[in-house]
């Protein structure tokens, strides 16, 4: 009978325990090897403003300095409108000169109109082969727009994963190629 009342209250918690584990975190990573020394492409990626000079889909960027709600600290932001209509509007976490690498995050706000939400990216930039090459990485972290298990079409993770790939896809081909002419 104590076996039977253990394997019940056992199984009893096991539907409980899927209900408390929130979405499942989304990762994508993007590598591209840019014929360019890696001075310049670190000086045009971490420019937080000049997006719009190497993003293809990039038809608007405002930049303004803002309060931050997590530290309270002057924070670059960036509001970025693309060619789909769609927005975002992020904040500049980090510039690291040392390891060439910067660190930004999507706002929840009504410009964030990509289907992604607790987005972060990570850009950095490593010497390639030669002098005259360089590897640049971007990493994004997020989560679907619904940040849920059971999001709707639209808002789940395929489409988050969707977006952030072609987004990341068109800023590989525009970094590329503002850096190789």
């Amino acid at each position: 009978m104590k076996k039977f009342l253990l394997l019940f209250v056992g199984l009893s918690l096991i539907p409980m325990s899927a209900f408390a584990h929130g979405p499942s975190p989304q990762k994508v990573v993007k590598e591209i090897v840019i014929k360019s020394e890696p001075a310049k492409v670190w000086s045009l990626v971490k420019d937080f403003a000049a997006i719009g000079k190497w993003h293809p889909d990039v038809v608007s960027v405002k930049i303004d300095t803002r309060p931050d709600a997590e530290t309270g600290a002057e924070l670059l932001h960036r509001e970025v409108i693309l060619k789909n209509g769609n927005g975002f509007l992020e904040k500049l976490r980090e510039v690291n000169d040392a390891s060439m690498k910067v660190d930004y995050k999507m706002l929840e706000s009504k410009e964030s109109t990509i289907p992604v939400s607790n987005y972060r990216t990570v850009m950095q930039v490593k010497a390639g082969t030669t002098p005259q090459e360089s590897i640049l990485t971007i990493t994004a972290r997020f989560y679907n727009k619904a940040n849920s298990m059971e999001a709707p079409p639209g808002l789940d993770n395929p489409t988050a994963n969707k977006a952030i790939n072609e987004l990341y896809d068109a800023a590989m081909v525009g970094l590329k190629k503002s850096l190789e002419n």
